[in-house]
């Protein structure tokens, strides 16, 4: 059945509204075009969820609005339905009721609420859609809108973020970093930990050696550095260090940007021991009096490993002063041996090639 024409005064009034409101957005749009335009979707989405509430317009209003704006405005694609109905669900995802029935952005105060929305606002409208789609609450939501905005992340990042779950893990590495380094940098340093961290880019075969999956690690690292998060930079693998003449190797040595110091990542492909945490202890004191500048903050340890007991870690972390992070990681697909034996390598394939081409040569 055909969708009902509205033709009644109110709502040719209210086009009539929009068209300016838009016509106005536009002209500011030259200077913020991002916060400009999202702030005019927030309120058009308020608008249609108090329309349709109110209105007896009917089920293809919508439809309709898209229509005639889209009339109004044609080389403008954000007045497709599609797009109506995004930014009808953004404007319903931060103010719909909670199970005690508050308006979740609502329930802050006047300060929180406008600081909150403005956060929103200064995020590209992709990313917006990305968040409201594939996350469950508006705290979780809000996470990567303000990661968003501090790291400076493209969409498809952010959408890898959400789908690994960044929000749950950030910053969730049990650490000694509060005894151990001063309140502002133990605050930054954790920030830059996670637990557990998601090695799912990898592929390794069952029973894989702590090298294999170091190698797999330094093959993709930059899937790798996109794990561990803005401001690593790699400084080198099995890096080698003379101390008193005796020569040690870190596993892999990273430089961070932003704390401005560096950190010393461990990998063990079993469950954490207490010893690990001394080791450690003894490469980040190294690292600090054989590279470390004077500029540089105390270099911070990291440990990777299987597995861990919490309660064993932070006795083994209780008394150590170094800053040192103690994390999971999590690898969900492993492939068995003789698949992986039964993959051909890169040299049959070539010399497979070779033979395939000689053969069709000699048939000419």
């Amino acid at each position: 059945m055909k969708p009902t024409k509205i033709i009644s005064s109110e709502y040719k009034e209210w086009i009539n509204e929009i068209k300016q409101k838009f016509q106005r957005s536009q002209i500011k749009a030259s200077i913020q075009v991002n916060s400009t335009l999202l702030e005019f979707y927030w309120n058009l989405g308020n608008e249609i969820v108090e329309k349709q509430k109110n209105s007896t317009w009917g089920s293809g209003f919508l439809q309709q609005l898209s229509n005639d704006l889209s009339a109004e405005f044609s080389d403008v694609k954000g007045f497709s339905y599609r797009n109506l109905k995004y930014v009808r669900q953004w404007f319903l995802f931060y103010t719909t009721m909670d199970t005690k029935g508050k308006q979740l952005v609502a329930q802050f105060d006047d300060k929180k609420r406008k600081q909150v929305v403005s956060q929103i606002l200064m995020i590209p409208w992709g990313h917006n859609i990305a968040i409201i789609q594939k996350c469950k609450s508006v705290d979780e939501a809000l996470y990567y809108v303000q990661n968003t905005i501090k790291n400076g992340i493209s969409r498809n990042v952010l959408i890898h973020q959400i789908e690994t779950n960044l929000y749950a893990r950030d910053g969730k590495a049990i650490t000694n970093f509060e005894a151990t380094l001063p309140p502002i940098q133990s605050d930054l340093a954790k920030e830059i930990t996670k637990d557990p961290y998601n090695f799912d880019f990898l592929s390794l075969t069952k029973g894989y050696l702590e090298k294999e999956l170091e190698n797999a690690l330094t093959d993709n690292i930059t899937k790798f550095l996109l794990e561990l998060g803005s401001g690593f930079a790699f400084v080198g693998r099995q890096y080698k260090l003379l101390v008193g003449g005796d020569e040690f190797r870190i596993d892999l040595l990273f430089y961070h940007t932003k704390l401005k110091c560096y950190v010393v990542v461990e990998l063990k492909v079993e469950a954490f021991k207490p010893e690990f945490a001394g080791k450690l202890s003894f490469y980040t004191s190294a690292v600090d009096g054989e590279l470390k500048d004077k500029n540089d903050n105390p270099t911070i340890g990291i440990l990777i490993c299987k597995s861990k007991n919490d309660i064993v870690v932070e006795y083994a972390l209780k008394d150590i002063n170094k800053p040192l992070g103690i994390s999971e990681y999590e690898l969900t697909e492993i492939l068995p041996k003789e698949y992986k034996s039964s993959l051909p390598s890169i040299e049959q394939i070539e010399a497979q090639l070779e033979d395939e081409n000689a053969e069709a040569v000699g048939d000419e």
